[in-house]
């Protein structure tokens, strides 16, 4: 069970923006590097609470620029970990750093992505992450955890780097997931979740 504690080291999540329609996979700004954040503007800010307000809408735990089609470095997330805490945070021009060596254990557990939605499938990953980058005001953030905050801070983070998680399954597991999301297809139109 959720203790239901919000952590929000470097602020709350910006609010009042507007749902945009998902990107979906097979979109080429889904499948490249994502430009670097070099603005610290009112148009990032806006971009920023309209991620956030789409990341709601669709019940996601994280969204990244390019979820909303925009070819930026950055992302939103609000998510667990397994204590059931959640942290919520934005980060630009993300960099993850993951334990190696006897330090470094890898988990299986279920992940999806909002731009391959209804479908789930078993993907292994280390079970800590810690991400550096920078807030929506240009200042430093780090944001680390276990559980499904260090699958959310790879994940997520992988999107700025043009890899969505299909990418790192077997050939016979991305042939499942997709069988699994063809199934459920109608269910997220296009236009989804806006």
């Amino acid at each position: 069970m959720s203790s239901d504690v919000v952590q929000a080291p470097h602020g709350p999540l910006p609010e009042g923006g507007t749902v945009r329609p998902m990107t979906r996979w097979g979109t080429p700004v889904m499948h490249r590097p994502q430009a670097d954040v070099t603005a610290y503007d009112d148009d990032l800010r806006t971009l920023v609470a309209d991620m956030v307000a789409t990341m709601y809408a669709a019940d996601g735990v994280g969204l990244a620029a390019c979820q909303v089609g925009v070819d930026l470095r950055v992302f939103v997330f609000d998510c667990p970990d397994d204590s059931g805490d959640h942290t919520v945070g934005v980060v630009c021009n993300p960099v993850v750093t993951l334990p190696e060596g006897k330090d470094r254990n890898l988990e299986e557990r279920e992940e999806g992505c909002l731009s391959f939605p209804g479908a789930f499938i078993d993907c292994a990953r280390p079970d800590f992450a810690r991400v550096t980058g920078f807030g929506v005001d240009g200042s430093p953030v780090t944001f680390e955890g276990d559980g499904l905050l260090a699958r959310c801070l790879q994940h997520e983070t992988d999107h700025t780097l043009g890899i969505v998680f299909a990418d790192r399954l077997p050939t016979k597991a991305q042939k499942k997931l997709r069988k699994i999301q063809a199934k459920v297809a109608d269910e997220f139109p296009p236009g989804w979740p806006a």
